[in-house]
């Protein structure tokens, strides 16, 4: 990955390197997903309320911090010229519901304890996971492939996309 002169801002050389990025940073994304949501399964598991609201709110935290500014990111620069190709229209308005079901279920968790509150912990992380796949297997690569888009220049300088 290189540096541009400004702030240290990611730009890539080219969509394979910008796609490695992404891809690398998903993962790390849905590594951290998952621990927060098996970390809040385990404590409502061991009946420890003060751990779960804990944990709960833990995951909480990083929907709001990480997972829904990495998802309004994508939405313009990533997914507004995909969008306006006839091959990727549907697929880009599928991934924007996907978002908005995120987020729903992140407000749902913010009302829900005890065994609903892991539930809906777990609900996110796998609708995340499944979200990844959609963008990393099919979005990224369609976008990847077009001489007229560049993931590339989609990402260059958003870390909320790339990581640092």
């Amino acid at each position: 990955m290189a540096h541009d002169g400004n702030h240290g801002n990611p730009t890539f050389a080219d969509d394979r390197e910008a796609l490695a990025a992404v891809e690398e940073h998903h993962g790390h994304m849905l590594r951290r997903a998952t621990a927060l949501a098996d970390a809040l399964v385990a404590a409502v598991a061991a009946a420890d309320a003060g751990t779960a609201h804990d944990e709960k709110a833990n995951l909480i935290g990083w929907c709001e911090d990480e997972l829904i500014p990495h998802a309004v990111a994508e939405e313009g620069p990533l997914y507004g010229p995909a969008r306006e190709t006839e091959e990727a229209r549907l697929l880009v308005e599928g991934m924007l519901m996907d978002h908005q079901a995120i987020i729903g279920l992140v407000e749902e968790l913010r009302g829900s304890d005890g065994p609903r509150a892991a539930a809906v912990g777990t609900a996110i992380a796998r609708a995340f996971a499944l979200h990844l796949k959609k963008e990393n297997e099919l979005l990224f690569p369609y976008i990847a492939a077009r001489p007229d888009l560049s993931l590339a220049e989609a990402v260059a300088g958003l870390e909320t996309l790339v990581g640092e």
